[in-house]
């Protein structure tokens, strides 16, 4: 969706890259002195969180920059931090937690972003450091290409130490100011995806699957180390057999050996966001699976049909990768070993996992 509106907090009026993102979007400005203004005016609108794709809130962060990812502590969760940049997104799919999270929904951009770096030096001089962050949790992490220079800051400044990488995990192919960036393979360039089914049906705006692959395999050419989310993943009639091609897929464009991780999830959702996905995609069939609810309080495929799902698609891989690191989000010890033979605890647990593959495919050093 483009911006057709565009809000600028006083407090940001005279960052200078406030300035920059409005040359590049060619729009008035409304300097506000109240956020509650913007979010009146998204809220006004018969679909807000369709509204709030469409209007862009400049401001500053005065809190954290660099969070814990909000997992629970009855599913294994994978220590992951979230660099803070923005909210919301301007794609559209069906399945959004963001769209019923915020309230409403607004897509706003931090343009004090030069105030994380400190935070940054923190956590990369830290005994023991953050190994893995992310842009990816609040919004998507390539949107803000066009209007920002956000990647040419991130990437060089990741680039320059040796003791975290940066993933940047994204649905569109806005990868071009990528190319030239030194970024001594301590980003990673990260992918969801989904059968071609689910993106055509639930992922509105959302770059096509043959094109996120062909910017996948761009990546790879320029020495960007990769990773790819099959989360969520939806169980409908042949679902198997669509992701299993995915995989196929996924292999033809991109080596076995410069993929760093795959996660799996399964499609779940808080019971408030199933009247939301029925009023604004009334032919969507995504909420009316076999679901009961977990131990985090969402709705979930009963455990029985996501093992199914989940083993076919490790089979799949394990055939193209035997060595890419396989691993679940929000899942329990059963679903683990009943998929993957064994629970991330024999292995030291999932954070050291991951971190001990990070170390083998970006080069961070141990101490």
């Amino acid at each position: 969706m483009a911006i057709r509106r565009l809000f600028v907090d006083s407090e940001a009026a005279r960052h200078p890259r406030t300035e920059v993102i409005r040359s590049r979007l060619h729009l008035p400005a409304e300097t506000v002195s109240d956020p509650r203004m913007v979010y009146e005016a998204v809220s006004a609108a018969d679909d807000p969180a369709a509204e709030g794709k469409s209007v862009l809130y400049l401001t500053r962060n005065k809190g954290a920059f660099i969070r814990k990812c909000p997992g629970t502590r009855t599913y294994t969760c994978c220590d992951y931090h979230i660099l803070h940049i923005g909210t919301y997104c301007v794609m559209d799919c069906a399945y959004c937690i963001l769209q019923a999270y915020f309230h409403p929904p607004v897509l706003q951009f931090f343009v004090n972003i030069e105030e994380m770096f400190p935070a940054l030096d923190r956590l990369f001089a830290g005994d023991p450091p953050v190994r893995r962050i992310g842009t990816g949790e609040f919004t998507d992490s390539m949107i803000w290409e066009p209007w920002t220079d956000l990647s040419d800051l991130l990437v060089p400044k990741f680039g320059r130490q040796s003791r975290a990488v940066l993933e940047l995990k994204t649905k569109t192919t806005a990868v071009d100011a990528l190319e030239n960036l030194d970024h001594n393979r301590k980003t990673i360039m990260a992918w969801s995806l989904n059968t071609e089914q689910v993106i055509r049906s639930e992922e509105r705006g959302t770059a096509t699957l043959a094109a996120r692959l062909a910017a996948a395999a761009r990546c790879e050419r320029w020495g960007y180390p990769l990773a790819f989310h099959f989360d969520p993943m939806v169980i409908y009639d042949g679902c198997e057999t669509g992701y299993e091609a995915v995989v196929e897929r996924l292999f033809d464009h991109v080596s076995p050996e410069n993929v760093v991780w795959i996660s799996l999830g399964s499609f779940r959702f808080m019971p408030g966001l199933k009247p939301l996905v029925q009023q604004r995609f009334p032919d969507s069939r995504i909420v009316y699976g076999e679901f009961i609810p977990g131990l985090d309080g969402k709705m979930r495929y009963f455990k029985p049909l996501r093992i199914a799902l989940y083993r076919r698609m490790v089979a799949a891989i394990r055939r193209r990768a035997p060595d890419v690191t396989i691993y679940f989000c929000m899942e329990d010890e059963a679903v683990w070993e009943k998929t993957l033979g064994f629970a991330p605890e024999a292995r030291g647990g999932l954070p050291r996992m991951l971190d001990d593959r990070a170390r083998r495919c970006c080069g961070l050093t141990s101490e």
